[in-house]
C-alpha cells in the first residue's frame, strides 16, 4: 500500500485532541451527525451513565417511547403493592374476577400517581394509605422531573445545520477545489459564523502507520450571518494538503474532512455549535453543486429548497489534473 505525504506547505494542526496512532483506532473520527465514532468501554455502567444527559439528546421518539414506559412501570409496581398488601384494603371496588379487580388498581394507582383522584376507589388501612401517599410524593417529583427535561430539550442551544452529503471536487479558477454546502434548516439563524477545517490522513512514518491532522484553509471560513445555504470552498494549490493527491492517494490514506461550525444564535443568545466529516468514501470528483435558491415569481423574495442540498451535476476536471487518476 503507498502513502503520499502533503508538501511542505501544507500547515500541520496539532489541536485536534484526537490521537495519531492510527492502529489505535477503528473507522472514521467523526459521523456524519457530528457524535464521536467511538465506543467507551472499561468503567460500570452506572459509573459513566448520565441519566439526565441521556434523556436531554436522545431522539424525540425515544423520549416520549421512555415517558410512557415509566409512566405504566412504575404504576404496574404499585399496583403489585396494593395487591400484595391487600385488594380488600382499597374501598369502593366493584369488579367481580381478579384480572378486573387488579385493572381497578392500576388505575387507582394511575389516578393517584397523577393526583387525579377521582375518589371513588380510597385506601383504607395504615399499609394503603401510606402507599398512596408515597406513590402521590413520586407522581409529584416525577412530573417536575419529566416537566424540566422537557423544556431543557426544547430550550437546549443547537446548531440546526444540514450538510451536503458529499464532498465535491469542481473546477474553479483554473485549477480544482474541494466545495461542500450547508444550510440551516429552521428560523434560528446564526451570526458570527466561523467554520474551520482539517484534513485527516493515515501515513506511513519510520515503518508505522500514523494519522497526521492538516488545516483546511477556506476561501471564506467567516460570515456575518447565516441565513441561506452556504458553500465551502477549498483551492487545492501548493499550499493545500490535498496538493498532488490522486483518488488512489485518498483511499490509501484514509482521508477524512473533519468540519467544525461555530455561531451565536439569535433565538438562544448563545453560542452553539456543529460537527460534521466527509471521509474519502464520499468525495466526488469532477461535480458541481446545482443551484438551491431562486427569486420568487414577483422578485419580492428568495425561494430557498432544502431538498436540493445533495442535488450536483457531473463537471470534467481539467484533463492533466491528478485527479483523475
Amino acid at each position: 500500500m503507498a502513502f503520499r505525504k502533503p508538501n511542505r506547505k501544507a500547515q500541520v494542526n496539532n489541536e485536534t485532541g484526537l490521537g495519531t496512532n492510527t492502529a489505535l483506532s477503528g473507522g472514521r473520527f467523526f459521523n456524519r451527525d457530528g457524535n464521536p465514532n467511538m465506543e467507551v468501554r472499561g468503567m460500570k455502567l452506572f459509573q459513566r451513565l448520565n441519566i439526565y444527559h441521556a434523556l436531554l439528546t436522545m431522539p424525540q421518539w425515544k423520549f416520549l417511547l421512555f415517558v410512557v414506559l415509566f409512566f405504566l412501570g412504575i404504576n404496574l409496581v404499585f399496583a403489585g403493592i396494593y395487591t400484595w398488601i391487600g385488594i380488600e384494603n382499597l374501598g369502593g371496588l366493584v369488579a367481580n374476577s381478579a384480572l378486573e379487580k387488579f385493572g381497578e388498581t392500576y388505575f387507582f394507582s394511575a389516578q393517584t400517581f397523577t393526583t387525579v383522584g377521582y375518589g371513588r376507589i380510597n385506601p383504607i388501612g395504615f399499609a394503603a394509605s401510606l402507599t398512596a401517599s408515597l406513590e402521590a410524593l413520586t407522581g409529584l417529583m416525577s412530573f417536575a422531573v419529566v416537566t424540566g427535561l422537557i423544556y431543557g430539550r426544547f430550550a437546549r442551544p443547537r446548531a440546526f445545520i444540514r450538510y451536503s452529503k458529499y464532498a465535491l471536487f469542481v473546477p474553479f479558477r483554473d485549477g480544482v477545489a474541494m466545495m461542500f454546502r450547508m444550510v440551516p434548516y429552521t428560523r434560528n439563524y446564526l451570526v458570527n459564523v466561523e467554520v474551520r477545517g482539517t484534513l485527516a490522513l493515515r501515513l506511513q512514518e519510520d515503518g508505522q502507520v500514523k494519522t497526521r491532522f492538516y488545516n483546511i484553509p477556506f476561501d471564506i471560513s467567516k460570515a456575518n450571518t447565516m441565513t441561506a445555504n452556504w458553500t465551502l470552498v477549498h483551492m487545492i494549490n501548493d499550499e493545500s494538503p490535498f496538493y498532488g493527491f490522486t483518488r488512489e492517494d485518498f483511499k490509501n490514506a484514509m482521508a477524512e474532512v473533519l468540519i467544525f461550525v461555530q455561531g451565536f444564535d439569535e433565538s438562544f443568545s448563545n453560542t452553539v455549535v456543529s460537527r460534521s466529516s466527509y471521509t474519502f468514501e464520499e468525495f466526488v470528483y469532477g461535480a458541481k453543486f446545482r443551484p438551491m435558491f431562486h427569486p420568487s415569481d414577483d422578485n419580492s423574495r428568495t425561494i430557498l429548497h432544502l431538498d436540493k442540498l445533495d442535488d450536483f451535476e457531473p463537471v470534467p476536471l481539467p484533463a492533466d489534473h491528478l485527479l483523475n487518476n
